[in-house]
């Protein structure tokens, strides 16, 4: 027994457990692979200080095969670095930094090219360039999953150089190289298992929903059936550099602060909780060894467990600044507003960013975007792409195809849907004739869906959409503890209120608390679940206010076309009987129906503000939508 012992290498062990990584099924392997890529993108971009332009392919090279290809415009990468960051797993420089970014771990881009490798045979191909006059590299990768190392296929071992000149395009061309002509940046292009689906937790949802988050980025995509898809850059302006910060004492466990102890070279206790921790000066320190009864001139790495642990309860006694905030950068109010309704459809945009907080000593923000009104996102659904999804489907019914495939379609509106197409609610997708996909066609665009809608809830942690997992995710739980109905909703207890409406939330934080490898669900922290529950209240008590004034001016409006009907026959009768002129008692009487339905001729401006008299607030966006355009303007 004791012959069989030996270590296990973090590769193997998340190649037999990729499910821990987002592996666990082929559509959710090929939008990890994706989104890895892109976060390593959009990273290296924003702290390079370089507008982000995205370059996303995928094509179809065999049965239930996909090739990834994946290239920014960001510095590029040094050339020994290259192997590390795709060809071992647990290697970054994000995982030891207290500083937002999408990624944290070191795990992500190099698990997706393992997955390719394992799946296909198919190594990992990188190509990346630093300047436009020095030459850029090209590798052919793959994982020695015994030894968590990379290992180099091409060019004997260590890679391809392309030229900066004429013979760099003759290099491309010669081994293959995927690349769009850049002055820098880097490609990755993995070949794996995969199934591309279209709808709910697909790669177009993802792009769209990454596109809402960051107005700075610009987006290229081609699908595997060559249709291209843009997203432009809304904001010509990069978001604020998010600062790095140490930790903060009150985030620190016991076993930790006995490592830091131990691995110090300060030479005082004092200069110790100084130079380790952030918002501690001398004066802090100082309390903090006076609270543990010890000298503040101890040598740190003399400190035993006893004193560490009344050190660590005296951390915790002592009254210490919350961490600096300029380490997280909110998207901001008027970003998320421009976003949402670039790609939102909607009458009344609104937008909420609370004031920074602290959760474990790691600071993090909440903000919160809410678009209401506008068409179902079902009714731009096009007749081949209809056709495309059913047959891609997984779904045994119909109507479970329409509930997962489409968010915000709850079972009262494929009921209704199917009701109107006429197909029965068991049949199999892939099983439907042209002219039921014809009538289904129809009925997604025909059948009123606000009523049997239910909330479409955006997660997004550091910029990044979250897209699985929703239950377990303390964003969604938060937005279905929330008391919707005060503000116009309507709401079953513990479930999503009804209505067309999409609420986006993000949460920035130097350490964001995924509930585990995959980075799929925000972990449920009693401080995060409170500011969630105050940005929800925030945009809620906005979205009420409209909601009231929008019925109070439909209901006047109502009113008047009644007045407006009977008005002349009431003219004609008084004056017959008064022996009064018809006309001058039209007149007035129409002047008292104006005034008392006043509330018909309210004008909103695209801030959301009544022109004449009540105010919305700031940060609220109002378009002009059909039959009620003589108030939304």
């Amino acid at each position: 027994m004791a012959a069989g012992q030996r270590d296990i290498s973090v590769s193997e062990f998340f190649a037999k457990n990729r499910h821990l990584l987002g592996f666990d099924n082929p559509r959710k392997a090929l939008l990890t692979t994706v989104k890895e890529a892109m976060d390593n993108g959009l990273d290296a971009c924003e702290e390079a200080g370089i507008l982000p332009e995205i370059w996303v392919h995928i094509q179809r090279v065999g049965q239930d095969r996909y090739k990834v290809g994946v290239q920014d415009n960001g510095p590029g990468i040094l050339r020994k670095q290259i192997p590390l960051i795709f060809g071992k797993l647990l290697y970054g420089s994000k995982f030891h930094r207290l500083r937002m970014s999408r990624g944290q771990q070191g795990i992500g881009i190099s698990a997706a090219g393992m997955h390719g490798v394992l799946t296909t045979g198919k190594p990992v191909k990188i190509m990346s360039k630093i300047s436009r006059r020095k030459p850029a590299h090209y590798y052919e990768i793959q994982i020695n999953t015994k030894k968590n190392v990379p290992e180099i296929l091409n060019g004997r071992g260590s890679g391809v150089e392309v030229p900066p000149n004429h013979l760099g395009q003759k290099t491309i061309e010669k081994h293959g190289i995927e690349w769009i002509e850049q002055d820098h940046g880097t490609r990755v292009t993995i070949e794996l298992e995969a199934r591309f689906q279209r709808g709910r937790g697909s790669v177009d949802e993802y792009l769209e929903q990454t596109a809402i988050a960051n107005p700075h980025v610009a987006i290229h995509y081609i699908d595997p059936d060559d249709n291209q898809k843009e997203y432009p850059r809304v904001l010509d302006v990069l978001p604020p550099e998010p600062k790095e910060i140490k930790p903060h004492p009150y985030g620190v466990e016991l076993g930790r602060l006995v490592s830091m102890l131990q691995q110090t070279e300060a030479p005082t206790l004092s200069k110790f909780f100084c130079h380790s921790f952030s918002r501690v000066g001398g004066g802090v320190a100082r309390r903090i060894c006076k609270a543990a009864k010890i000298g503040a001139r101890a040598n740190p790495r003399k400190i035993g467990r006893r004193e560490a642990d009344l050190l660590h309860k005296a951390i915790q006694a002592t009254k210490i600044p919350a961490p600096a905030s300029d380490c997280v950068v909110p998207i901001g109010e008027e970003s998320i507003l421009k976003g949402l309704s670039q790609v939102v459809p909607g009458e009344f945009y609104t937008a909420a960013t609370r004031p920074p907080a602290v959760y474990r000593g790691n600071p993090f923000q909440i903000e919160v975007g809410l678009a209401y009104g506008g068409t179902s996102p079902v009714s731009r659904v096009g007749r081949d792409e209809l056709s495309e999804m059913l047959g891609e489907s997984d779904a045994r019914t119909l109507r479970q195809f329409l509930i997962t495939t489409f968010q915000g379609i709850g079972p009262d509106g494929a009921d209704k849907i199917l009701a109107e197409a006429k197909v029965g609610t068991r049949v199999s997708p892939g099983r439907l004739k042209e002219a039921d996909i014809d009538r289904l066609h129809h009925a997604l665009k025909e059948v009123n869906l606000s009523e049997g809608q239910t909330m479409n809830v955006l997660r997004y942690a550091n910029r990044a959409p979250l897209q699985f997992q929703a239950g377990g995710c303390a964003i969604t739980q938060t937005v279905m503890s929330t008391n919707w109905r005060a503000y116009g909703l309507s709401q079953s207890r513990g479930s999503l209120p009804s209505g067309p409406i999409t609420v986006m939330v993000h949460m920035a934080s130097v350490w964001v608390p995924f509930t585990n490898e995959s980075k799929e669900a925000v972990a449920s922290y009693p401080e995060i679940q409170k500011e969630l529950r105050l940005a929800l209240q925030a945009v809620g008590r906005k979205l009420g206010m409209y909601l009231r004034r929008r019925l109070k001016v439909r209901h006047e409006g109502q009113r008047r076309n009644i007045f407006l009907r009977y008005i002349g026959e009431v003219a004609t009768a008084v004056s017959r009987i008064n022996l009064t002129d018809r006309d001058k008692l039209y007149e007035r009487l129409l002047t008292v129906a104006k005034k008392r339905t006043a509330e018909a001729d309210v004008k909103l401006n695209d801030r959301g503000k009544v022109i004449e008299d009540e105010d919305f607030g700031d940060n609220v966006l109002i378009v002009g939508t059909g039959d009620e355009k003589n108030h939304t303007q």
